[in-house]
């Protein structure tokens, strides 16, 4: 029992560690410099080079050279190991000196045979399973449900052994990081904004207009899972039913502009909508009030899950045309 809970916490450990191996603070060595690591393998770039943390959540960058020693403990000397017989979630002890690019040349390279072995098991059931890791994340609901099975699992697994519970943890904070970037997938922010300004009676886009439909257009090209929400408003002017169908034209007309001067794929165009008189930002009553109303404005959304680190930035807004314009 106590050796399939230890299996099980090294699982979990895969299906995590990977996932954030790069989020975690990399050591730089001094060139020259003698070191020894302890830790476990959370990242294998290659059958020279892995990445070790230690117990402080610290990588190191390992490089394997040609005569570098690699033996499991044992009284008797131990067997020698190629490089490529290291997987991740194997815990070991690394000496050597620090390279110039910072990393850790290896000399000398530890293990026990029994967290070898167990190791190379795991790592033989979970390495294919990564690979199906994007078409996996498409199926959010399915996803999320496996990922509340794991977790379970992890919490019988927290009685295992020191290295079983360290292991688990991480993957514990793997799967959490996962679960929440499918949650964001349908979580949209406004990254950006602009307001366009229109004559009275008109949905013709003047210069100033289409400059900051351009802006739009090409802040949108650099991102990926975003969409375009496009709002139509006008003044008090006219009636009430003449001025929802002119809002109308004049959220179709950015949205015109935007497909063909933009290169803004259709199915990037989300909300759009005429309110007409509704919604108004200044005072109708007054001239300039009704020039601020006689607006489009445009937002620039981008979903979490795919944007993780999104810049949501200040509103650009096109100067108010005039009625004499």
């Amino acid at each position: 029992m106590f050796k399939r809970i230890f299996a099980t916490g090294l699982l979990l450990a895969f299906a995590g560690v990977g996932a954030f191996a790069q989020e975690a603070q990399t050591r730089e060595l001094a060139s020259g410099q003698k070191y020894e690591i302890k830790g476990v393998i959370v990242q294998m770039n290659d059958d020279n080079s892995f990445i070790v943390r230690d117990s402080v959540g610290v990588n190191t960058r390992v490089v394997v050279e040609p005569n570098t020693s690699i033996k499991n403990n044992s009284f008797w000397g131990g067997d020698r190991f190629p490089a490529s017989a290291l997987v991740r979630g194997l815990n070991l002890k690394v000496e050597g000196l620090g390279n110039s690019s910072g990393a850790l040349s290896a000399s000398k390279i530890r293990f026990d045979k029994s967290n070898l072995l167990t190791a190379q098991s795991i790592d033989a059931r979970v390495s294919p399973a990564e690979d199906r890791i994007t078409a996996t994340e498409q199926n959010a609901k399915r996803l999320s449900g496996q990922i509340d099975e794991l977790m379970a699992i992890s919490n019988a697994a927290k009685g295992g052994a020191k290295a079983a519970q360290e292991t688990a943890d991480a993957a514990v904070a793997g799967v959490n990081a996962t679960n929440k970037r499918i949650t964001d997938l349908d979580d949209y922010v406004v990254q950006s904004t602009a307001t366009v300004n229109f004559t009275v009676n008109s949905y013709r886009l003047s210069a100033e207009a289409k400059a900051a439909l351009d802006e739009v257009a090409n802040a949108a090209r650099n991102l990926k899972g975003y969409t375009i929400e496009v709002t139509g408003f006008a003044s008090s002017d006219g009636s009430t039913a003449k001025n929802k169908v002119l809002s109308q034209r004049r959220a179709q007309a950015v949205i015109d502009y935007l497909v063909e001067n933009g290169n803004v794929p259709l199915r990037r165009i989300g909300t759009s909508y005429g309110f007409g008189e509704l919604q108004a930002i200044a005072d109708n009553s007054t001239r300039e009030g009704r020039e601020q109303n006689r607006r489009v404005e445009v937002k620039l959304l981008v979903s979490r899950g795919i944007n993780t680190n999104v810049e949501v930035k200040t509103t650009a807004t096109d100067s108010p045309t005039t009625d004499n314009e």
